[in-house]
């Protein structure tokens, strides 16, 4: 296991066997996004999507929650302080800048991405989590959009990927009452792939990330890239690049690695090839 250097506490990353895992790093305040936490998660995984041996990302939480989204305390603070020291413009642009850099990457890089929850995801907590392609969580933890309660709209995509994933009219019951919804609930709503016990979060998750990492990673990029045009793509276009895609992918040294494996009655050996 190699730790990497992410320039900040508030995110800790490390490499092995193909599994990157960052871990949102302040367990004191439930994992709340810093700034600092913020600029090196868009730092990681921009450096991620570009290293070959990167080939799973596995985002988490340190101690007993995933996310509670943005610092309330500190928003406090800074509203008693004045507000911004900058424009408003100049705030838009930046949240849209680091929106794009981590939910947007989560959502959109060519590798397969999995959030693990040890408890809470709320607010932008839970739209990184929705951002990933798979959740596993655990028994205990929750989601909740938790905006409305805080006054604000919400951000990091949390909007679009949980219509996407609920459908339009939940998504709304969700985000105007705030409710917390269970792990067993998620399960039911297709928000949670898998609901482990506690102890067990740990060890299901690396199991996972494992079969994500050893497998076929030229086919899994070409599987994301059609899975997120389907969202809202017309059904033409879908059908059209998963044509494209099927005929690259069956070039691949690992599609031929497969067939082999598969006449031979034994697990293929995928190269990313």
């Amino acid at each position: 296991m190699a730790a990497l250097d992410t320039g900040t506490e508030d995110l800790l990353a490390d490499l092995d066997e193909g599994v990157l895992t960052l871990t949102l790093n302040r367990p004191q305040a439930r994992n709340a996004m810093s700034e600092a936490m913020n600029q090196a998660l868009g730092r990681q995984l921009a450096a991620a999507e570009l290293d070959p041996a990167v080939k799973c990302v596995v985002l988490t939480g340190a101690g007993q929650g995933f996310c509670a989204g943005g610092d309330v305390k500190g928003m406090n603070e800074r509203n008693a302080g004045g507000g911004r020291s900058v424009t408003l413009d100049e705030a838009i642009h930046a949240q849209r800048v680091n929106q794009r850099a981590t939910a947007g990457k989560l959502f959109k890089m060519p590798k397969p991405t999995l959030a693990a929850l040890p408890g809470a995801a709320a607010g932008a907590g839970l739209s990184l989590a929705l951002a990933c392609d798979l959740r596993i969580m655990a028994a205990n933890a929750f989601l909740t959009t938790a905006f409305a309660k805080v006054g604000l709209a919400g951000d990091y995509g949390g909007t679009y990927f949980l219509t996407q994933l609920v459908g339009t009219a939940k998504a709304r019951e969700l985000y105007f009452l705030s409710d917390r919804v269970s792990a067993e609930e998620a399960l039911r709503l297709g928000l949670a792939n898998w609901v482990v016990p506690p102890e067990e979060l740990a060890a299901r998750t690396r199991e996972i990330a494992l079969r994500l990492a050893q497998g076929p990673q030229v086919c899994f990029r070409y599987m994301k890239e059609n899975l997120n045009r389907a969202l809202a793509g017309e059904v033409d276009d879908c059908l059209d690049i998963e044509a494209t895609h099927h005929v690259h992918s069956a070039a691949t040294a690992d599609h031929r690695e497969a067939a082999q494996a598969f006449v031979e009655k034994r697990a293929p050996a995928f190269q990313g090839r």
